[in-house]
């Protein structure tokens, strides 16, 4: 009895001991938000300072102070999320994750994002790479001396800021990272890659029809293309191997390496997450369907004050910790190293951790907005590879060699993966990343490579963001903006004096006349007339000075039918635009209330126009007629506390996988399936009735096996009683935390999940990924924040996000705000709030001088 006491005693003890040690733990792992901290690298004492919305407001004396400052913050609450992106965006997370994530590795080196970033680093005016250099110093000195503990994440994983280089970040990181925004927003090669496959089995005319043009417009391509393709021989033969060797692929089986890799439970639940995330992410790079924002702005003679108010809430992936984190930078003008003048800074709002500046925001004079312009900057070209000599292509002047690089991947766990990487006078040979080309293309014949604005030296875009700091006016703020590269932007502004005005700002590409596929699909790289002729200039990209009153982008067609340039065909479906702007005409004078009233609109137009088939829908199944009686009074509401939304959305996707599947094969429609949900051949076919799609029965037959099918899922999930399925429950917002969100025992910790509203096409956006295996219906692209910007009164300006300021999971500002964001509720906005919650100071450390 006696040893059984002294045990018993020992092990409360050791559990004391370990609940006192992770408390401790817990508590060195918050950031600093009181006192002073004695940093090295500054040249005078910072304020930084968290108001009651938690908004953190960095006061400096220099801007150069100001950049270092944002820095140390962003190092401080957000360590783990610089360190996963630093990881991406180089090509390195195999070097954590193992083989797992080498698909991603090698698509990120075959873009080469960090040598084009230290190209256009190279070119940026020398005061712009010294604010790049003060940031990059903020978050070294961060680290240097850090005065909190490292995050799980780096504990859990064993791994280390900045990796074995210790190169937490670098100047040209922050290009880099204004990259990878870049292609999250600015890329349809996956769209174009999509029209190849399908070419396959599609001739051209039922190509438009499953993938058709903006509404009203004919196809922007007229050359024949599935006639075209199959001429040119493009297709690997029926039954060939998927994975031909070529000079640069390097492809393997990703998940059987995975697979035999030594690892614990843990290890094997963080691997198998990440080569979910991976292949999703390389699936769907080059894609911006399914992705979308909305912003308006509306003049003062349209308001209650008489001043302008503008709206934003950017749609982005949603994350945890979130993409954005909310700050406002205050510093009187200086110089720059070589004498350059800068002018003051003085801006709050939201900043993206990896750059030193407000992205999307307001001055004391001025606000924005951003939506995505989407225009067509991803060419892919069809590489004819010499018969005789592989290392060569054909060109309009004969054959040339393919430059290669060699890059070497470090693989935990494995030996380093040696990748040749190829390129052509178009850019990087895509078909040595991405193994869905080797599933679809005649490798040894032609590979694909990518014209891409982005990456371009001369790609200046982090200076439009310093500029945009320091605006007083809207005339200001589009003069910055002329510095906009990548990605196009569809920007509202306005200002104090009652200007509004709308301006997509970036670069586009000229097209030959003579180009008949206008970059919508594959085009021959041998011919020139494929080839882009300049860009459009600044002063001809779309724009509107607001003469109605109001001007509304939700990346709806933004050019006039008269407009001289072509910028794309596939913008997204209009109906995002046209419910804003039916909430803006029915309200005569507008205040911050009817604003925040058109955020939380959750009419869905699309879900109208396609919901008479479904009520009329004549299913044998035992709950048709008790899902028909939920479905009465329903008009497209998206309400997250109601069935009828859930049933409409499962009956979609039945429908779309019962009329496509038959037509271009389970492989190709899985392929191109997800963000993609082909609503508008959805709603051709069945307002065509058209009999070719349906067969081999009637498209009011395929309507009513749709529904069979997806109550059968519906019961199957939620049980046997439609009146109490909810459209929240199938359709939470999860922002996912990388890479612990696909650990169950973790991502209850690391992952935000709350019930939402909304859809794909409601102004309160809800997009989901129906080609998702697990939680088809999941909201996992929304409204990454909320913004409301009163003209009359800057300081009642409005915001939201869908996490909390903090990055660290432990601490009770990590999902703070989730609850507010899904009620569409708002936090003050303020660049002198009334009170001070938390003050830090940073001084400079006089030691280390």
């Amino acid at each position: 009895m006696a040893w059984m006491k002294r045990t018993a005693v020992g092990l409360v003890a050791v559990a004391l001991l370990a609940g006192t040690g992770a408390a401790v733990y817990v508590q060195r792992s918050f950031a600093a938000l009181d006192g002073k901290l004695s940093v090295a690298g500054l040249a005078q004492a910072v304020q930084v300072q968290r108001d009651a919305a938690d908004v953190t407001h960095v006061r400096a004396q220099t801007p150069q102070d100001a950049w270092f400052a944002m820095g140390y913050v962003h190092a401080q609450e957000r360590t783990w999320q610089l360190e996963f992106n630093r990881r991406v965006m180089h090509g390195e997370l195999s070097e954590l994750f193992g083989p797992a994530t080498l698909e991603t590795d090698k698509l990120m080196r075959a873009l080469d994002i960090m040598g084009v970033a230290r190209r256009q680093y190279a070119g940026l005016p020398p005061y712009a790479k010294e604010a790049l250099q003060a940031y990059s110093q903020g978050i070294h000195a961060f680290h240097n001396q850090r005065p909190q503990a490292l995050p799980p994440e780096f504990l859990l994983l064993g791994a280390k800021p900045g990796g074995d280089r210790r190169a937490v970040w670098e100047p040209e990181d922050s290009v880099g990272w204004a990259l990878m925004m870049a292609l999250d927003l600015g890329g349809n090669w996956g769209t174009e890659f999509a029209r190849l496959s399908v070419a396959r089995t599609l001739d051209t005319d039922r190509l438009w029809q499953l993938m058709p043009p903006y509404p009203g417009e004919k196809p922007a391509a007229t050359a024949d293309l599935a006639a075209l393709y199959r001429q040119l021989g493009v297709y690997r033969a029926a039954g060939a191997g998927s994975t031909a060797a070529v000079p640069g692929s390097a492809a393997e089986d990703v998940a059987g390496v995975a697979g035999r890799q030594a690892q614990g439970p843990l290890s094997r639940q963080i691997s198998a997450g990440m080569l979910a995330w991976a292949d999703e992410l390389t699936r769907n790079a080059g894609t911006n369907e399914g992705k979308g924002s909305n912003n308006w702005v509306i003049a003062g003679t349209r308001t209650v004050s008489g001043k302008p108010l503008l709206a934003n809430d950017p749609h982005l992936g949603l994350s945890a910790p979130a993409i954005w984190y909310f700050a406002g930078l205050q510093a009187p003008a200086g110089k720059a190293a070589d004498g350059t003048p800068i002018a003051p800074i003085d801006a709050v709002g939201a900043t993206l951790p990896g750059l030193p500046f407000v992205v999307l925001g307001r001055t004391d004079k001025v606000a924005w907005g951003f939506t995505n312009t989407g225009p067509d900057v991803q060419d892919l070209y069809l590489e004819q590879i010499n018969p005789a000599d592989p290392t060569q292509y054909r060109t309009p002047d004969g054959w040339a060699p393919f430059t290669v690089r060699n890059e070497t991947i470090r693989v935990k766990g494995e030996a380093d993966v040696k990748v040749p990487l190829r390129s052509t006078r178009h850019g990087p040979v895509l078909s040595d990343a991405q193994k869905s080309h080797a599933e679809v293309l005649d490798l040894g014949k032609y590979v694909l490579a990518l014209r891409w604005s982005a990456l371009d030296d001369d790609n200046q875009t982090v200076v439009a963001g310093f500029k945009t700091n320091q605006s007083k006016s809207v005339d200001e703020l589009f003069a910055g903006l002329a510095h906009y590269h990548s990605p196009m932007q569809s920007v509202v502004a306005a200002d104090d004096q009652g200007t509004i005005r709308f301006k997509a700002a970036g670069r586009a590409p000229l097209r030959d006349a003579a180009n008949d596929i206008r970059g919508v699909a594959p085009s021959p790289g041998w011919d020139a007339r494929y080839d882009w002729k300049g860009w459009i200039p600044y002063d001809q990209t779309p724009q509107d000075d607001g003469s109605k009153g109001w001007i509304a982008t939700a990346n709806q067609r933004v050019t006039a039918p008269d407009y001289p340039h072509f910028l794309t065909q596939d913008w997204a479906l209009p109906y995002r635009y046209d419910r804003i702007a039916q909430l803006i005409e029915a309200t005569p004078k507008h205040d911050a209330a009817s604003m925040q009233a058109i955020h939380r609109d959750i009419t869905s137009l699309a879900a109208r126009r396609l919901l008479p088939y479904l009520q009329q829908a004549q299913s044998s199944h035992a709950l048709a007629a008790a899902a028909h009686k939920q479905l009465q009074g329903f008009d497209g509401v998206m309400d997250a506390n109601k069935p009828a939304p859930l049933i409409f959305a499962a009956w979609t996707d039945e429908l779309a996988r019962g009329l496509i599947v038959p037509r271009i094969g389970e492989d190709r429609f899985t392929a191109t399936y997800g963000k993609r949900d082909y609503r508008a051949a959805l709603e051709g076919i069945l307002e065509r009735n058209d009999t070719w799609w349906c067969q081999p029965a009637t498209c009011a037959e395929q309507s009513a096996a749709a529904l069979g099918r997806a109550l059968d899922r519906l019961q199957a999930a939620y049980g046997a009683d439609p009146a109490q399925w909810r459209w929240g429950a199938a359709h939470p917002a999860l922002s996912v935390h990388r890479p612990f969100g696909n650990v169950p025992a973790l991502a209850r910790f690391f992952d935000v999940s709350v019930p939402s509203h909304g859809d794909g096409y409601t102004v309160n956006v809800g997009q989901y990924n129906a080609g998702e295996a697990s939680g088809p219906f999941v909201n996992r692209h929304a409204a990454s924040l909320r913004a409301v910007y009163d003209l009359a009164d800057l300081e009642q300006s409005r915001f939201i996000y869908q996490t909390g300021q903090s990055g660290l999971v432990f601490s009770p500002r990590y999902r703070d705000m989730s609850t507010t964001w899904a009620a569409t509720g708002y936090r003050g906005l303020q660049r002198e709030p009334a009170r001070w919650v938390h003050t830090l100071t940073l001084t400079p450390d006089t030691a280390a001088k």
